[in-house]
């Protein structure tokens, strides 16, 4: 008989000994408070001569909630809600824009959620979620959900609450911000600012508190020039804020302006992530807490 190799063993009882290299969860549902579906586009959107129909863009009402492995359970729960833009869909801007990894990464201890909207579609309108009311009944549905799943205990309340998003995802969000029902501390924006400014103002002015950052391009189709809109808004009410370039960005520079807006001349797709920016931001949060690691 073959003796057994003793470094084999060893090596496998070491592996054994080893803790379980924790991993990020992710619980999908489907929610009646998501965007769609929607009375107004129960007959599809018409874009540029394209048809784009119900059936195939306006029903997913997918919610995807990623808990991240460092994630410590509270009696209050903070959540980022990441909304996305144009052509796209959930699934595809969780991997594109690597979000999962750079919540990860940030050693924040706050839950993912992804919300459907007009899904690999060119429209920015928010459906159900520019309602009264539906934003709160989404986030009652996500808690309810991370209860089921063991993730939260039954008494937790949500927490701080995040809300991101890039480019068409600028409607969803300001219409959140006035008609959500829940108290919002922080707004990122990725080359977003297309219209809305006055919701976005009321919401700043409605709690000095607040903390809102703009990254923008020259090449998104107009953010610039409505980031220079906001400006002059901003100036005219006497309220400070920062202009800064993404070469120049620092932490400080983050932690220090309420009101940030941060330019890059990168292309209009590519300024979330590579380097983190999204990341970046999450770690230098006004309201979410790090993680124990």
């Amino acid at each position: 008989m073959q003796k057994p190799c003793v470094a084999g063993l060893l090596i496998l009882c070491l592996a054994l000994m080893l803790p379980a290299v924790a991993q990020q969860r992710i619980i999908r549902l489907s929610s009646s408070y998501t965007s769609f579906p929607d009375e107004k586009r129960a007959n599809g959107h018409l874009y540029d001569s394209v048809m784009y129909t119900a059936a195939e863009h306006y029903t997913d009402s997918s919610v995807m909630i990623i808990v991240p492995p460092g994630f410590t359970p509270g009696k209050k729960v903070d959540l980022v809600f990441w909304f996305h833009g144009w052509h796209n869909n959930i699934e595809a801007a969780n991997t594109f824009y690597g979000l999962s990894a750079q919540l990860e990464a940030a050693n924040t201890n706050a839950i993912l959620v992804l919300a459907e909207t007009a899904k690999n579609a060119p429209d920015s309108y928010g459906g159900k979620l520019e309602n009264p009311g539906v934003f709160t009944s989404l986030v009652k549905d996500v808690m309810e959900a991370l209860k089921q799943g063991n993730v939260i205990p039954r008494k937790a309340a949500s927490g701080n609450i995040v809300l991101a998003g890039h480019s068409g995802a600028y409607r969803i969000i300001a219409n959140i911000l006035q008609n959500g029902g829940l108290t919002i501390r922080e707004v990122f924006l990725f080359d977003a600012l297309y219209a809305e400014v006055d919701k976005y103002m009321a919401w700043i002015q409605k709690n000095k508190h607040n903390h809102f950052v703009h990254w923008f391009t020259n090449k998104g189709g107009g953010t610039d020039e409505m980031s220079d809109t906001m400006m002059k808004q901003l100036d005219q009410n006497h309220m400070p804020f920062n202009l800064v370039e993404e070469t120049a960005v620092t932490t400080d520079a983050i932690k220090q302006n309420k009101i940030l807006f941060v330019h890059s001349l990168r292309e209009h797709n590519v300024i979330i992530n590579n380097p983190d920016d999204f990341k970046l931001l999450l770690e230098n949060s006004f309201c979410l807490k790090r993680t124990a690691r």
